[in-house]
């Protein structure tokens, strides 16, 4: 996959300055084209092991004795397709990420786009990783905290699927954003956008912006699964803020950019 911007139109920017605003939305159509089309083929691949799919995204309820059900006749088929389009945004997340790259590329000095492999392999790991994060730990958590409460006030937990496939994949697609932090900050913190001072004297309003997230993402607002989502995301911050101080830097113009 190539990461340098196209020649052309580098020379274009060189001549000109900056890119018209219909030049962005063209630039940024074109990039959302190319996902999609990555995204389809993926799909065509991910749709192939739909029931596999199936099996182990279950296996978190299944595992507390809830017994899933469909309430409509298109529900088995609506649930395999969500799960296999969330599979195949997953499998082509390092070329969706390399389309994000060569959108921001033409706003960046020549020197600076140097750093387009480091980013699309920290944040193609980090989007895996914060998939794990959700399928071992968040949604498990999440999912015997809600069955334990439905027992608990003597009710037979019979979990409609499609509500809970919902659930999974946004939590999943959710987490595997939120995972992105540490590589957005080291590319901000590296062009010299922001450094580890500024991040540092701002954590209280990370912290802030990470409890509204948890409260949108998670499925209730209790404290508990609300700290499954805060923790991580406010550890990530955390590590950005470091990634800062040591990879930061003043921005500059080095000559011939």
């Amino acid at each position: 996959m190539r990461v340098e911007t196209d020649p052309e139109r580098d020379e274009q920017e060189d001549l000109s300055g900056q890119m018209s605003f219909l030049d962005h939305l063209e630039e940024l159509r074109k990039r959302i084209l190319h996902s999609l089309i990555a995204v389809a083929v993926a799909f065509a691949i991910t749709w192939t092991i739909r029931d596999t799919l199936f099996h182990i995204v279950s296996q978190p309820i299944r595992k507390t004795g809830a017994e899933l059900i469909g309430t409509t006749l298109t529900a088995g088929f609506n649930l395999e397709l969500k799960l296999a389009v969330m599979a195949a945004i997953f499998l082509s997340a390092p070329f969706i990420l390399g389309q994000v790259w060569l959108f921001i590329a033409p706003g960046l000095y020549k020197h600076e786009r140097r750093y387009a492999m480091p980013f699309i392999l920290s944040s193609s790991v980090l989007f895996i990783l914060g998939g794990l994060f959700g399928y071992f730990i968040a949604f498990p958590f999440a999912t015997r905290f809600l069955v334990d409460w439905t027992t608990g006030m003597g009710l037979v937990p019979r979990i409609n699927a499609p509500e809970y496939f919902d659930l999974f994949v946004m939590i999943e697609l959710g987490l595997a954003v939120i995972f992105e932090i540490p590589a957005l900050i080291f590319i901000l913190a590296r062009i010299g956008l922001v450094n580890g001072p500024f991040l540092l004297r701002n954590t209280r309003y990370a912290v802030l912006i990470s409890f509204v997230v948890a409260a949108i993402i998670t499925p209730t607002t209790d404290i508990a699964n609300m700290m499954v989502m805060v923790v991580p995301m406010v550890a990530l911050y955390m590590l950005g803020v470091l990634v800062a101080y040591v990879f930061g830097k003043k921005r500059t113009k080095e000559p011939g950019d």
